[in-house]
């Protein structure tokens, strides 16, 4: 499945909110993002017809198997490419504002070279 840069975004936000808050719902990825609630409302909607997450009765989000698969490998990549861009002297505002372009648009072959390589230098 190919996905659009906002709805891995938004994967990535319930991930990281799942990590810190007990539940999520709408309001928490609206806040965490600064969106207004009815954007969010909206990709929640795209989300679910997709089968990437679950919303139960009370308005809780949970990740799918699928849309938790495609979380996971966003927020390593967020992690990965940042981490690697400070250790290489790039400020933290800007290796995280690069890293969150970085990850959706680098393949997987190029990200797991580099994770590799990275290896090696250690």
């Amino acid at each position: 499945m190919v996905l659009r840069e906002s709805a891995e975004n938004y994967l990535e936000t319930i991930l990281i909110l799942k990590e810190r808050l007990p539940v999520v719902r709408s309001v928490d990825i609206a806040n965490y993002l600064n969106f207004k609630k009815s954007s969010v409302s909206v990709a929640m909607k795209h989300l679910r017809e997709n089968e990437l997450i679950k919303v139960s009765s009370q308005g809780f989000i949970d990740l799918t198997e699928e849309g938790e698969a495609i979380a996971s490998k966003i927020y390593e990549r967020h992690i990965f490419i940042s981490d690697l861009l400070k250790s290489l002297g790039v400020s933290e505002e800007v290796a995280v504002r690069d890293a969150c372009r970085i990850e959706h648009v680098i393949s997987e072959e190029s990200f797991e070279a580099i994770k590799e390589c990275k290896g090696k230098i250690k």
